[in-house]
């Protein structure tokens, strides 16, 4: 269609251009005398020229200047279009020339890295280098580029502030016409949300690995603790001698050590599941810190002011938490020093990059003066079984950093050689605003009646039945549940019933005390049994009313606690939950 057009306009300006001139040179022959042929030919000539230009210029200049504008201007659109995308774009954008030296930066690269525009153009990407990769990592790059080809890879970089950065970077180098290289542009994500994210990933993948094995070890290791502690304060309630009182004293603190180490192990397993109830954290954090540091030479300077949230955790376990990271920060400090505790009430959102949920919660901030860690090792101090001390587990912080992720919380740490170090401890808020009442309670308890005990293991049902008649009571026992259940039904129709049953939560191999609670109830709905179990921190502890039991007891256990259990369960007095 336009071809015809074309060809319209051609013969209308062929004809035009014939006609003016045809009327032009007849008007000049009838006004003037007849020219010569040469000036003829001249005045011809000039006369086509000035016919024809305005035709040419109408017919074919003018749309090639509009065809050229239109594609400068569409030219200049898209210029704008990349330019805007360049600058406005979430990814990191580095222009350079062949040699590397930073020609163009976007605002996303200045937001990222801290470096003001002005202030990198000119440098080169090495000021980025964080010293995390070996000089090959480099040469490798260099190598790929000056080569014609692209390269892709995780760079782990430096922001202007000297905090790290994970960037997933492609670097595409620029050629012209000619096919050779004259400008890199590089093109990145910050990653670092999401980096943190899968390592703490692989960090709970290594710590599930630990829990199948310490569930089992932590479980068995509290029965033989439960007969050992339990003789221990037998032969305490009847020595006389001061000398050997001392000494089965320092045993039991011995042994009652390692029960710390089980609740620890524990904590790697499904047995470490926290046991919450409401809490004020203010109380805890000053008394958990107080008794760590006590007799040291360290001074702790609280900062906890009024309104900090409810939360809901289990006591004992973040006792456990700051009593590890107050303890490590004590051994860092052995010429003394301060350390500073405070809470805050916080809420985490999207800009926060801490990989946890966004909402409230309660930030408790543990900063020493002590030696530092160094870069080096700051990645590892959550990792199970690492230490620098000749000294411990290095189960502590690894304890730790699984308690605070049990409860949906987060713990980080920043920490400079020679400074000092700082934890973060991030506990998610309660909307709940009551506080319950404290409960405590001291001494053996005397009792009488008749007591059963079911535990599939002989010394524990040996060091138990010793504990109890001690204190008043008459005990028999059971190895599981089936053989408990005949014992309290033949008890029960001889007129001779017990007044209180003692059960293990799990026998391997048999009925444990989940399942014959059920039978025992349908035989007798008033019945007053106590759980008891070597995973202290299993959810049926912590929810023991739910499951039909009147109280629990924890293994292993003194006598004191067992007795003062018992009585208030026979009494119909039991507080504790």
């Amino acid at each position: 269609m336009n071809s015809d057009k074309r060809t319209t306009q051609f013969v209308i300006a062929v004809v035009l251009v014939f006609v003016i001139e045809f009327l032009i040179m007849l008007l000049i022959n009838y006004v003037f005398p007849p020219m010569p042929k040469l000036l003829e030919s001249i005045v011809d000539a000039s006369i086509l020229v000035v016919t024809l230009y305005p035709i040419l210029y109408i017919l074919h200049i003018r749309p090639l200047q509009r065809l050229r504008a239109d594609e400068q201007k569409k030219s200049d659109v898209m210029t704008q279009k990349l330019s805007a995308a360049i600058e406005q774009t979430a990814d990191i954008v580095i222009i350079t020339d062949k040699d590397g030296i930073i020609e163009y930066v976007n605002p996303t690269f200045e937001d990222v890295t801290g470096y003001k525009r002005k202030e990198i153009i000119g440098k080169m990407p090495s000021i980025l280098k964080s010293g995390k990769h070996n000089i090959g990592f480099y040469e490798n790059l260099w190598r790929t580029i000056l080569s014609g080809e692209h390269y892709r890879d995780t760079f782990i970089n430096m922001r202007k502030d000297g905090t790290l950065y994970y960037e997933e970077k492609t670097i595409t180098p620029i050629k012209n016409e000619k096919g050779d290289v004259t400008h890199f542009i590089s093109t990145g994500k910050d990653v670092t949300g999401r980096k943190k994210t899968e390592d703490e990933l692989m960090k709970m993948d290594r710590l599930e690995s630990l829990g199948l094995l310490a569930g089992g070890i932590a479980h068995d290791f509290n029965n033989i603790l439960t007969a050992i502690i339990g003789n221990i304060s037998i032969a305490k309630i009847d020595v006389k001698d001061e000398r050997v009182f001392r000494l089965l004293g320092e045993a039991e603190k011995a042994s009652l050590r390692a029960k710390d180490l089980t609740h620890q192990l524990l904590t790697f397993s499904k047995g470490g599941t926290p046991v919450k109830k409401l809490s004020s954290i203010s109380k805890l954090v000053e008394e958990s810190a107080s008794f760590a540091l006590r007799g040291s030479n360290i001074r702790c300077e609280f900062s906890i002011p009024d309104g900090i949230w409810p939360v809901e955790i289990d006591e004992g376990q973040i006792n456990q938490v700051i009593n590890n990271i107050v303890i490590n920060a004590q051994q860092a400090m052995p010429s003394g020093g301060t350390i500073g505790i405070k809470c805050d009430n916080v809420t985490i959102g999207k800009k926060d990059n801490i990989p946890i949920q966004h909402r409230e919660y309660v930030l408790i901030t543990i900063v020493d003066t002590g030696i530092g860690i160094s870069k080096e090792y700051i990645h590892k101090i959550f990792d199970p079984y690492f230490t620098t001390k000749q000294r411990g587990s290095g189960l502590g912080l690894a304890t730790s950093y699984s308690i605070i992720r049990n409860h949906n919380g987060h713990i980080t740490v920043d920490s400079k050689t020679g400074v000092g170090s700082a934890f973060y401890i991030y506990i998610p808020a309660s909307p709940n605003a009551v506080i319950p009442e404290e409960y405590t309670r001291e001494g053996v308890v005397m009792g009488k009646g008749r007591v059963l005990i079911m535990d599939d293991e002989m010394v524990i049902r040996d060091v138990a039945s010793e504990m109890l008649k001690n204190v008043g009571y008459e005990v028999e026992t059971a190895k599981d549940g089936e053989e408990a259940i005949e014992l309290y039904k033949r008890a029960k129709d001889s007129d001779r019933p017990f007044d209180a049953v003692i059960m293990d939560l799990t026998i391997p191999g048999g009925m444990g005390g989940k399942d014959a609670i059920k039978e025992l109830i349908e035989l007798d709905p008033a019945a007053k049994v106590i759980v008891s179990s070597g995973y202290s921190n299993d959810p049926i502890v912590a929810n023991f009313r739910e499951y039909g039991f009147k109280g629990v007891v924890a293994k292993p256990y003194k006598i004191e606690e067992m007795s003062r259990t018992l009585s208030e369960v026979v009494k119909g007095t039991i507080v504790s939950s």
